[in-house]
This record gives structure tokens, sequence and C-alpha cells, in this order.
């Protein structure tokens, strides 16, 4: 059981981080609330985050890392280096211009993605001297996802994992121990990214030593295969920059309605990376070079059989997941955020954005594994089309929702667009004979309702005798919703198995089809 070895793995790791990612946000919710200053900061650290998400964890690993799986076993080692080495030369020249460029015309970024920021000039120079100090994080996490794309490929899928963790420890110290030497405390979070950037290469570097497989920059631009890589990532680039242009315009108007918008909105959102992050990005960390060891050895009727239990193990987590969020969302957010200066209004005010992003989380999750089939068999184009379909049809949304419901009408907006996702990456995959799905959908179904609505049952049944969720320090809260999430979930997994469904089967079904 090696692979599911693998996604355990990545998965606790991820947990763990995400764990941490929940402390940090605490912190700066108990110290700061929502407020002007989270604005600026959230606003400023949306900005790396938004090119970290088009050119490294999105378009580079997305192509990068199933012709790296492609020359690994058919060119050889040395082969592959040559081109690791060639890829990293042109990555640091052009991270070295964009950051410079970026950090100059700083103010310019800020006027166009929060104009409503520019009548309040408190809030748009915080916001720039913020973006500038965050900024070079783009440059570290860059190189941090090369690095973590040859070492999956080696199969080494911890180290990659663990590197988040070091970027929220470095938050969390900077906030907790150094931001009293600041002006302005909130200073102490842009440092700490930058710090967190740095110190996630060099562990990376420190690790791709000790596996040798460390590799220096080189620039040969008249060798093929970099070409090849730059002909297959701008379609990539394109269709990953689509989704993230929807993001950047819903910060947009985020910032020209009420103040505090933009900071229910990424607490919302922090929630719901947790279980998107823990299964998604450790299903489709694992599930990628799968797929591409899969694709590369012609075996489609393998392929779409690996498909198949990745879509129905996305679905086995994603919707307990949906429904511990749409029923827990206000004790959730009391459970985390309400204290110090997170008042009431703004857990109201957030929990309903979770509730909104909720609706979308399965197909959010959906998008991961389904995209991956795409790309593992370097399928660039049909990504790309439909990504510039969705960005269209979720600006609609925007200016429809955002009219009737506000801040909320983004967070619903991006749920409705992800559905609309799922639709076209299905119809895609039927239209090409990738996927052909496999006996037992609609006895699954079944199960999966039986289990899920037990689930149900068991969570309203021990809120009506569950305390009020405000009452208590921050630890007997959590120790409770541990505890209910933990019995409904043991009661979800139970009811799955009497149901039928044999786990330990579906479990080692997935190592014959990687192995083959």
């Amino acid at each position: 059981m090696k692979f599911l070895k693998s996604i355990v793995v990545v998965s606790i790791v991820t947990f763990i981080s995400r764990l941490l990612g929940f402390i940090r946000d605490c912190l700066i919710a108990q110290l700061f609330g929502a407020s002007l200053v989270t604005d600026a900061f959230f606003m400023a650290f949306k900005i790396p985050n938004f090119l970290r998400r088009i050119f490294a964890e999105g378009a580079f690993t997305q192509v990068f890392l199933p012709i790296l799986v492609e020359y690994k076993k058919r060119k050889g080692c040395k082969y592959t280096k040559e081109f690791i080495s060639n890829i990293l030369g042109l990555m640091i020249l052009i991270l070295i211009v964009l950051n410079g460029i970026g950090m100059i015309i700083a103010p310019t970024i800020i006027s166009i993605i929060a104009p409503g920021f520019v009548n309040n000039l408190e809030k748009f120079n915080l916001s720039v001297s913020l973006l500038r100090i965050i900024f070079p994080y783009i440059f570290f996490i860059s190189l941090v996802s090369l690095a973590s794309s040859v070492l999956n490929t080696w199969n080494y899928f911890l180290v990659p994992a663990f590197s988040p963790i070091l970027l929220n420890i470095s938050i969390i110290t900077t906030l907790v121990f150094f931001s009293p030497f600041f002006y302005a405390p909130i200073f102490s979070l842009a440092w700490g990214v930058f710090i967190g950037g740095v110190l996630q290469l060099l562990y990376q570097v420190f690790y791709l030593n000790k596996v040798k497989i460390l590799i220096f920059p080189c620039i040969n631009f008249q060798d093929t295969r970099l070409w090849y890589f730059i002909n297959k990532l701008i379609p990539v680039i394109i269709g990953i920059s689509a989704c993230q242009i929807s993001s950047i315009i819903n910060t947009i108007f985020s910032s020209l309605v009420i103040s505090g918008s933009i900071s229910w909105i990424y607490y919302a959102d922090r929630i719901m990376e947790f279980p998107s992050g823990i299964l998604g990005i450790s299903l489709s960390t694992v599930l990628l070079p799968a797929l591409s060891k899969i694709s590369s050895k012609s075996l489609q009727h393998n392929y779409s059989k690996l498909l198949d239990w990745g879509i129905r193990f996305c679905l086995i987590f994603s919707v307990p997941s949906t429904v511990f969020l749409s029923i827990l969302s206000k004790p959730i957010i009391i459970v985390l955020f309400q204290y110090g200066n997170f008042s009431i209004n703004d857990t109201n005010m957030t929990q309903k954005a979770l509730f909104a992003y909720s609706i979308g989380l399965i197909a959010i999750l959906l998008v991961k594994v389904l995209s991956s089939a795409f790309y593992s068999k370097k399928d660039i184009k049909t990504p790309m089309k439909i990504s510039l379909y969705v960005i269209l049809i979720t600006q609609l949304f925007n200016i429809l929702l955002i009219y009737f419901f506000q801040y909320l009408g983004l967070a619903l907006s991006i749920s409705l667009a992800a559905w609309v996702n799922v639709f076209f990456l299905f119809y895609y995959l039927y239209k090409k004979n990738m996927f052909c799905p496999e006996p037992g959908w609609i006895k699954f179904f079944w199960n999966l309702f039986i289990a899920t609505l037990v689930m149900v049952l068991i969570i309203l049944g021990l809120l009506k005798i569950m305390p009020d969720w405000s009452i208590g320090c921050m630890t007997y809260r959590i120790l409770r919703l541990t505890g209910l999430c933990f019995i409904a979930s043991c009661g979800y997994l139970i009811t799955l198995i009497l149901s039928g469904f044999d786990l330990l089967f579906f479990y080692k079904k997935v190592d014959k089809l990687v192995n083959c």
C-alpha cells in the first residue's frame, strides 16, 4: 500500500501545517480582529500568492512534473538533471526581474487591485509598504516549487509536504516575539512571510543535497528541451491566470464594499483551505506523478481505473467535510477566532462567507483530481480553454450576486464557478475518451448517502446537548469541537462499512494500478 501510504504521510504533514496556519490566524484575529490593518496585510499578501499560484505551484508544477517523470523514465538521470539545470537558470533570471519590477511599481499594483483603498491614504500606504516586504516571497517559493517537483519525482514526498510548516512557524514566531519592536505590529507578519520563504528554500536545498540531486543553474537558450517546456508552459499560465485573475477581480470588488469584507472572506477561506489543503494537495501531489507514470506506459485502462479511484477517494472525504463546514460553520469560527478584537459581528459575517464557500468544497477538490488527468497526459490546451470559460462565468456571477449579497456574493460566485469547472472537466474527459467510470457507482453513492445521513443526525443530536460555544477558554472549546467531529466521523466510517463498502479492498486496489 505504498501509494496510499504516500497520501497518508503527505496528509498528516499537511494537517500539521494547516493546524499551525490556524494558530497563526487565531493570533492575527485576536490581536488585530477584522480591521484596516488586517485588510491591508491580506491584500498585500494576496499579490505574491497570486503570482505563486500562477507561476510556481500552478502552471510550473503541472507542466514541469509530467515532463520530468517522462525524462527520468526514458532518458535517464543525467539527461533529466541537465534539463532541470536549464529550467532553474531561466526561472532565477525571470524571478529576479519580476521581483525588481514588482517592488518598484507596488503603489500602482495596490491602486489596480484595491481601488477602494485609494481614498483611504493610511490603508493605501500601509498596503504598499507591506507589499514591498512580502514581494520577494515569490522568488523563494517559486524555487521551492521547483525543488518540490524534483523531490516528488524521486519519490521524496515528505520533504515538500513539510516545507509550509516552516512558513507558519516563522510568521507565528515574528508575531509573538517581535511585533512589539515594530512601530506598526502588523509589519511583523510581513517579515514573517519573508523569513519563512527563505527557510523553506534552505530546507529543500539541504535535502536536495542530501539525496544527491542538488543541481546548479545554467541557461542554454539553444536547448530544444527548454523551448519545448516554454511552449507547454504558456497555455497553462494563460489558463491558470484566468482563475487567479478571477480571484483578483473578487478582491477588487471586496475592496469596494463594507470595511472588513476582505478579512471576513480571508478567515472563511482559511477554514476552507483546511480540508481542501489536506485532501486536495495530498491527493493531487501523489496522483499527478502516478497518472503521469501510467500514461507514459500507455496503459489507458489502468489510467482510467486510477482516475476513477481518485474521484471516489475524493468524494469519501469531501462529502463529510462539506457537511461539517455547512452545519458547524458558526461554532468553528467561534472556537477558532472569537477572542480579543474579533467581535460577534465578525463571527456572523465570517460564518456567512464560510457557508457560501462550503457549497463549492466538493467541486474545488474534484477540480484538483480531474485537472491532474489532463496535465499527466500533457494536454495543456483543454484546461486552459475551460479556465477561460470559468472566469467569464465567475464574473457574471460576481456582478449579479454582489448586487444582492455584497461580499457574500463573492464567496458564492467562487463556489458556483467551481461546479461549472467540474462540469466542463468531466465533459472533456468523456469527449476525449480519457475516463470510463468503473462499475458500482450507484451502490457507492447509496453507501455515501446513508453514511452522511447518519453523520448529520449525530451532529444535530450532539449540538442539542452542547453548551454555548463562546463559553470557556480556547482549549476547552477546541476539545468540545474535536470531540464532536471525532464522534460524527466515527459514525460516518462505521456506517460506510456496515452499508457494504469494503474500505480495505478499496485502499489495496490502488497499489496494483500504480505498480503495474
